[in-house]
């Protein structure tokens, strides 16, 4: 297909498309992608597209880059919308269901041609390969406020029921004379036992079970709670609560609001990797915090786009050991903000005089001096393991002369009177390390981009695209779904740089103070 220079005409002259449109720069791109694992997609399913899938994919991408998301609005936008029936290429407008099937489950291919314009990217030299700024956010799912499903609660509830199954077996026990090893055999017994009698079960008012009844319908209902109770905590897996409307969203604090109230709401943490100003990888995780996502997230982004960035930068959130040792064994240098950072900063020695950044800390003794001037030495070590299974050292300090300062109740409120400071050396060195890193020149110049470039694409898409709630369900679809999101953003990201003439340009520089004007 050629696109004239000046204009390209449909029907008459009274429409037109303007050369500078943004629908040029998406079909420019998307023609050069390979489409081959979405159509091998399609033809596992046994049905045929309804129209070529290049072409529907870029007429959904066009969708949502002008934040058009139901797919009653996009079918209409394709009978109507003059870049629309020009992408559509003569084309029938697709459906309604032809939108939604094909926005469903092909999170696996749509991930490959996102790889693949990451690459289209990277050859125009859009993106550095050189920092990565990586940031998450809570969104909630397409699901009920109240059909939560809490671990702990199906925990309890299923020992209670097992109690209760225990008891009633040794009533049963008695009643038949019969030495019933589980409620299903107890069950099996009864069966027979109603077989044999000719015992037509009766329901409703003024109809009297029979006692074979009642127990056959009490033990057919112990088992079915027992079955629902395995299947959630199937279900649940690692976590600690899941949605009846979509069994793969979880529970999560979300962002307070406008009356400050805390909101608790099924959804999912999504987090994605910025590049030069482009989201360059992006995944969808159900942990409710982000310090367990970044290992496997940078994992994905290495898989997937072929290469590791040698500077990653992170707010406090994802600070642990378990990352830092991650990041040193991969060789990739740390800009992660330490959690105690504005504390430090603020200097609050005044207002937390006994906090444990003011203890002065000596390297060769291995010793803590507290602000009293007692020396605390090692005295222990303890042991802990991460959610996902990490384990960490950490030496116990103390000092005996506890007892004997004027200002022990004031430093600490343990039951023996005894200030103890845990310490993990290992931790230590590689905090610093990443301290020293983001106060440097360079660390103050990525740290401003990670605000940003990062925080700013969930700024954009947020609030510019109006996405705060999902449209699908299911882990696989909301990927899907974010892709598409995804997509959509580094398409207008890119045609803004080139309007603004900001091609290759990959930092943001800091900003010199301005000097005072002089009379």
């Amino acid at each position: 297909m050629k696109i004239n220079n000046q204009v390209i005409s449909l029907f008459n002259s009274n429409f037109f498309i303007k050369e500078n449109d943004i629908v040029f720069l998406v079909f420019k791109i998307c023609s050069k992608l390979n489409y081959k694992k979405l159509i091998d997609s399609y033809a596992k399913e046994g049905r045929p597209p309804a129209l070529p899938l290049d072409v529907m994919f870029m007429v959904v991408v066009y969708a949502y880059i002008n934040g058009i998301y139901s797919s009653r609005k996009i079918e209409y936008a394709c009978k109507t919308h003059i870049c629309f029936l020009w992408l559509l290429q003569q084309y029938e407008a697709p459906s309604k269901s032809t939108i939604n099937r094909f926005r469903y489950g092909h999170a696996e291919e749509l991930q490959d041609l996102f790889n693949q314009f990451i690459t289209e990217l990277k050859e125009r030299e859009e993106i550095s390969c050189e920092n990565i700024f990586i940031d998450g956010t809570k969104i909630e799912a397409n699901a009920n406020r109240y059909s939560f499903v809490w671990g702990k609660a199906v925990a309890k509830n299923k020992a209670k029921l097992e109690n209760k199954a225990e008891s009633y077996l040794a009533e049963l026990r008695k009643v038949y004379s019969h030495n019933f090893s589980s409620v299903v055999k107890a069950l099996e017994f009864l069966s027979n036992q109603i077989d044999e009698a000719e015992i037509e079960f009766v329901h409703g008012r003024g109809k009297r079970k029979t006692q074979l009844q009642r127990d056959y319908e009490k033990c057919e209902e112990i088992l079915a709670k027992s079955s629902q109770y395995a299947e959630y905590q199937e279900i649940l897996g690692d976590r600690n609560s899941f949605s009846k409307t979509d069994n793969d969203a979880t529970f999560m604090r979300m962002k307070d609001d406008h009356m400050k109230n805390g909101q608790l709401k099924a959804g999912y943490n999504i987090q994605i990797g910025v590049d030069s100003e482009y989201i360059v990888s992006m995944d969808v995780y159900q942990d409710r915090n982000d310090v367990t996502t970044f290992i496997p997230f940078l994992e994905m982004t290495k898989e997937n786009l072929g290469f590791t960035y040698p500077n990653a930068t992170t707010d406090a959130g994802y600070e642990s050991e378990e990352n830092y040792v991650y990041l040193v064994k991969n060789k990739q240098n740390s800009y992660i903000k330490p959690q105690n950072y504005e504390q430090i900063k603020k200097s609050k020695k005044k207002k937390h005089p006994y906090a444990k950044f003011n203890f002065e800390y000596n390297e060769e003794k291995d010793t803590f001096t507290c602000p009293g001037g007692e020396t605390l030495t090692l005295r222990g070590e303890k042991k802990s393991k991460s959610a996902t299974g990490y384990e960490s050292k950490k030496g116990v300090y103390y000092t005996e002369k506890c007892t004997e300062c004027p200002h022990r109740n004031q430093c600490t409120k343990s039951k023996d009177g005894i200030r103890k400071l845990e310490h993990s050396k290992l931790f230590h060195k590689y905090r610093q390390q990443s301290l020293n890193n983001i106060t440097s020149e360079k660390g103050i110049v990525l740290r401003t981009n990670r605000s940003i470039q990062v925080e700013g694409a969930f700024g954009v898409l947020k609030e510019d695209y109006g996405f705060r709630r999902f449209l699908t369900r299911g882990k696989k679809n909301v990927k899907t779904e974010m892709l598409f999101h995804c997509f959509a953003y580094n398409f207008k990201k890119y045609y803004n740089k080139i309007a603004q003439k900001r091609t290759k340009t990959y930092l943001f520089e800091k900003k010199k103070p301005n000097k005072k004007l002089t009379a």
